[in-house]
């Protein structure tokens, strides 16, 4: 069964952040730079929040002046997280209960990496794809056998 530790193996633990007084404009630019869905919102290493597409979407570009507006005032202030050793069916039953693409991974009082839905989804088909080969080997170890 794969872990959160498994995904950040093979990602990497990059966590990209910004400060809680960053401007919207600043913040999707860094998203388009690096190429992901989110950025975790951090003061003091300590998680303030988590600002996504979907943050802006839905809240960002009604605040108007998003080039001067904090990232503060339209981030997902409530967070939730995972450990590095739970599963991923654990981590998308959470995404999906809680409908959420993004989950920072924390190790004692750290963020070590942060997981998104894409990462969770490749993983579980990775599981069942080497569940089928295994079984597929199986039957046909025991029809060679016969």
């Amino acid at each position: 069964m794969a872990t959160v530790a498994s995904i950040l193996s093979v990602k990497g633990n990059k966590v990209f952040s910004v400060s809680p007084e960053t401007p919207i404009v600043d913040c999707l630019k860094l998203m388009a730079e690096k190429g992901i869905g989110s950025v975790l919102v951090l003061r003091d290493e300590k998680v303030m929040g988590i600002f996504s597409e979907r943050d802006y979407a839905r809240r960002g570009i009604l605040q108007g002046n998003y080039e001067q507006t904090p990232v503060e005032k339209v981030m997902t202030s409530k967070v939730y997280y995972v450990r590095p050793e739970e599963s991923v069916e654990a981590c998308m039953a959470q995404m999906s209960d809680k409908h959420i693409r993004h989950l920072p991974v924390v190790s004692g009082d750290k963020v070590v990496g942060v997981i998104s839905i894409g990462d969770v989804v490749t993983s579980l088909l990775q599981d069942k794809e080497s569940l089928i080969k295994g079984l597929e080997n199986y039957i046909l170890g025991d029809v060679i056998k016969l």
